[in-house]
């Protein structure tokens, strides 16, 4: 592991106390200059450490997304190995080409921006720098493509438990796959699977999970500027690595729960737009309905104008509040 690597665990385990450069050669087992080269990197990418002269180095209050942040909110049982970009195309992307080359379960790519970020029919996801957590995890389950979609809904819950820990409101869910706090949306989450030829199921999946942390600066696009939200108002010390291990956490615990289906109560209680009159929309065609709830299998059960009932599945449905 690169000095670099070594010195941010160690600051991150100390954040707030000052360590002086023969401490820390000693503990990394390196030379003075060497943990001085390395503050100098990780100052460079973003990280706020004070030098004081006789007193030494210090990591102060900030909000810096990073595998030794991320991990102090892991639980012990989570069995995630991360990767931290500062930045990258897709986090999706990236953990899809980890997975070709046999990367195991658990494996997470998180990011601090995107530049390619995606959502569901292929609408791209606003992923800017420093207010935003983007992050996919691999999965190799046992299931066939039709029940993917609980690793979404599961996926789901994690992000609103999270978020109200962390941001201390309720959170919302609407179906199948967005988190909303407020009326407004704070996070997308996109499901996407390699499928074996021999088996017919899944080969790997890939769930990529964006979220609005806090509003960038000069606030969100003027096209989704209407529609986005965010977790905190106001920047916090470590919310995005505190996020980022909750999530994580959370919804490994759900995942190897899918059977027992123990998301499902939490998916429910917080779906948005319950009893309330909707539009399920598939390309330019509109149907009418009311949303009633969602069944066992995460299929929208919705109540037609002529008082019958019917079960959607996720596919290329969408739905719209009349």
């Amino acid at each position: 592991m690169a000095v670099k690597d070594e010195l941010i665990r160690l600051f991150e385990h100390n954040r707030g106390k000052y360590l002086s450069g023969a401490e820390i050669a000693a503990e990394l087992g390196c030379t003075r200059g060497a943990v001085w080269k390395a503050v100098k990197g990780l100052q460079s990418e973003g990280y706020s450490i004070d030098a004081v002269t006789n007193r030494g180095y210090c990591l102060e209050a900030a909000d810096v997304l990073s595998a030794a942040g991320i991990e102090k909110y892991l639980t012990a049982d989570c069995g995630a190995e991360l990767t931290v970009y500062k930045e990258t195309d897709s986090t999706n992307i990236r953990l899809r080409e980890l997975a070709a080359a046999g990367a195991k379960e658990g494996t997470v790519v998180a990011a601090g921006m995107q530049t390619k970020g995606r959502g569901r029919m292929g609408r791209s996801f606003f992923s800017p720098s420093d207010t935003g957590l983007y992050l996919s995890i691999l999965l190799r389950p046992e299931m066939t493509a039709a029940d993917a979609v609980r690793i979404t809904t599961a996926a789901a819950v994690a992000v609103a438990e999270a978020a109200e820990e962390v941001g201390g409101r309720d959170v919302g869910i609407k179906w199948v796959n967005d988190v909303y706090l407020d009326g407004r949306k704070i996070c997308g989450i996109l499901t996407e699977a390699s499928f074996s030829l021999e088996s017919g199921g899944l080969d790997y999946a890939v769930c990529g999970i964006g979220i609005n942390v806090y509003e960038p600066e000069g606030g969100f696009p003027e096209e989704i500027r209407d529609i986005a939200g965010a977790v905190l108002d106001t920047p916090a010390e470590d919310a995005r690595n505190r996020m980022a291990g909750l999530v994580i956490s959370k919804f490994m615990r759900y995942y190897r729960e899918l059977a027992e289906d123990t998301f499902l109560e939490g998916y429910r209680k917080r779906l948005i737009w319950r009893g309330e009159k909707i539009n399920l929309i598939h390309g330019n065609d509109k149907v009418p309905a009311r949303l009633i709830d969602v069944d066992e299998r995460c299929r929208l059960l919705v109540e037609h104008e002529d008082g019958s009932r019917e079960s959607v599945s996720s596919g290329e449905i969408s739905i719209r509040r009349r």
